[in-house]
């Protein structure tokens, strides 16, 4: 009976079973993976490794939390001299920042006579690589014979910068990623991007990391990531302002990059078995051998802030589609590589970086624009096979990416031209009733007078027209502006108690440019920081302001040839009685003379 009744059952749920599972529609949707073997597989613990990482004892098929991470380091800390673990910020949901200083240097008395390199993986978290190559060899500094990289260097690792991200964890997270299994968020906890963040320094934790920044003053600063985009044999990709002689603000630490740091890269690279190349940006996804696109970076991203500030900056971009054991490590042989080779030419670095420093450019380029007609360089590119297809979904020809190697060609690079470009002032000015500005310029270590007492001085400042709210602007925490035109005007302008003044001759004064001009794509006004300026306070009765027009219109003829003009030129300007006297009434001292007038000062006189 019993038997019975066990067989019943089992029928019974083979009746409701479905006659075979479906898998999920997104459980499979990566292009094959290439094969892949290289000597750089010799660097993984074995099992029975004490100090394994989290990630190796996972076979790379996961990465560790927040939690474990921070416990790994504070391990490796409490078991080796060489390590010491700072919290240098917290993050808005209350996560500890944490930094690994390396160094054979006492506790707080590192040799300024050896390069600094600062490491910072996480900064998307999804993208991780960097942690778990940065634990890896913090390990081997300490354990497998490796501390001999700390001899003539030191290093501050950050392995973790967006570490609220890096908990908002998912197998979703990064759809165009192979592996880890779960991955973290790109933005922070507040929806901040942070690699957005570094000129306008919104969030706690880029604020945290101007302040690391500043205590450390670094010599190199690596930003490990992961890249999204087509399918290719490269595996770890770089860039960095500089690259060829191109694009650096700082051109003496972009030549130090380009011709000393990256053929030891690469070389160290090809030697371990992995693929470089420069980060590749096609100018067409669709067809990557058309030809790829370099360019300097703006200061919101990381790279291009730290040119602008004069530290070598380097941008770690491993391949997404690669399995997570093989970037990992690629990205463990790049950083090793990295304190070898700083550790070796510290000096040139450290000259490079003196020499940028003392740069003071008599023009600042605000902005440059893509060129697509006229290739600077090729590169060997080593592409996958591909093919298309016709996509019920999309409606369109579709590209199938075959994961075989396809044959190596030459494809075309190309470059940007300067598109904005103002002369350097002697100085800004900055009014106290903007104590947000001057903060920001304070984290940056933007050096600058602080007034006593009320100054008036001639400045420059900028007239904007059609100044609105970018509604197509990525917004990160803030309203950006759109500006349609600037005009420049001379004003004497009295700035009170508290107010500053932005001196350009220092270290930091093309920083301060890119961040205070008004047309600066990345500067202050662009991102929102002054609202005040798009509304207009009181307004004039139309029974007051016609008579006074007409008298306008009599009393001068320039502005009544003027005014006609505009009637002839602009049918609907003349078909709006309110627009009209509108007009009149901005010709007139009773208009809001701060209206649409961005109130940073340029002191021309140098």
């Amino acid at each position: 009976m019993k038997t019975a009744c066990s067989l019943l059952a089992l029928a019974l749920l083979a009746a409701a079973a479905p006659a075979q599972a479906q898998p999920a529609p997104w459980s499979d949707t990566l292009p094959p993976a290439l094969p892949w073997r290289g000597k750089s597989e010799q660097l993984v613990a074995k099992a029975s490794d004490p100090w394994i990482t989290p990630s190796e004892r996972a076979g790379f098929a996961s990465t560790p939390s927040y939690a474990d991470t921070v416990a790994y380091v504070e391990r490796l800390a409490a078991a080796s001299p060489l390590f010491r673990i700072e919290r240098f910020g917290r993050t808005p949901e209350g996560r500890d920042l944490i930094a690994v200083v390396a160094s054979k240097d006492p506790a707080g008395a590192l040799d300024p006579a050896k390069p600094l390199v600062l490491i910072q993986a996480g900064i998307h978290s999804g993208e991780i690589d960097g942690k778990d190559a940065g634990l890896m060899l913090l390990r081997d500094m300490a354990f497998r014979g490796k501390a001999g990289l700390l001899d003539r260097a030191n290093l501050v690792f950050v392995p973790i910068f967006n570490a609220d991200g890096h908990e908002n964890t998912s197998p979703f997270s990064r759809p165009n990623q192979r592996g880890p299994q779960s991955q973290g968020w790109r933005t922070t906890g507040q929806n901040i991007n942070l690699n957005r963040d570094y000129a306008k320094a919104d969030s706690p934790e880029m604020q945290a990391m101007l302040g690391l920044i500043g205590k450390y003053d670094p010599d190199l600063y690596l930003d490990v990531h992961v890249t999204d985009g087509v399918d290719y044999v490269h595996d770890i990709t770089f860039s960095f302002p500089g690259w060829h002689g191109r694009y650096a603000r700082s051109p003496q630490g972009g030549a130090w990059l380009d011709k000393v740091y990256r053929p030891q890269l690469e070389a160290a690279l090809r030697a371990a078995g992995h693929f470089p190349a420069p980060y590749l940006d096609p100018v067409d996804p669709r067809a990557p051998e058309k030809g790829i696109a370099v360019g300097p970076d703006s200061p919101r991203f990381s790279t291009g802030y730290g040119d602008a500030r004069r530290l070598p900056t380097v941008l770690i971009e491993t391949h997404s589609l690669k399995p997570y054991r093989q970037r990992v490590l690629g990205t463990y042989v790049l950083l090793e590589q990295t304190l070898k080779t700083a550790a070796a030419a510290g000096a040139e670095l450290k000259a490079a970086k003196a020499a940028d420093r003392a740069l003071r450019p008599e023009k600042v380029v605000l902005s440059y624009k893509p060129n697509e007609t006229t290739p600077v360089d090729s590169f060997e590119f080593l592409p996958v096979q591909r093919e298309t297809y016709r996509s019920a979904a999309s409606g369109r020809d579709e590209v199938r990416w075959l994961g075989k190697p396809g044959k190596p060609v030459r494809v075309p690079v190309f470059g940007a031209d300067p598109d904005i470009v103002v002369e350097r002032p002697a100085a800004y000015w900055v009014s106290a009733t903007k104590p947000e500005i001057i903060d920001r310029l304070r984290r940056h270590g933007v050096q600058f007078e602080t007034l006593s007492e009320p100054r008036t001085v001639s400045v420059e400042v900028t007239r904007l027209s059609g100044a609105v709210q970018n509604p197509r602007a990525d917004k990160e925490g803030r309203w950006p502006v759109k500006v349609e035109g600037y005009a420049p005007e001379m004003r004497q302008m009295t700035y009170p108690a508290d107010s500053v003044r932005v001196a350009t001759d220092q270290p930091l004064g093309e920083l301060a440019s890119l961040m205070l001009e008004a047309r600066s794509p990345d500067g202050f006004l662009a991102w929102g920081f002054f609202p005040e300026i798009l509304q207009r306070t009181e307004y004039m009765e139309g029974y007051i302001v016609a008579p006074l027009a007409e008298r306008m219109l009599a009393a001068d003829p320039t502005l009544k040839a003027e005014f006609e003009a505009k009637l002839a030129a602009d049918p609907a300007f003349a078909a709006d009685a309110n627009a009209r006297l509108a007009w009149f009434y901005q010709r007139t001292p009773f208009f809001d003379r701060r209206f649409e007038i961005y109130p940073v000062g340029r002191e021309l006189a140098r």
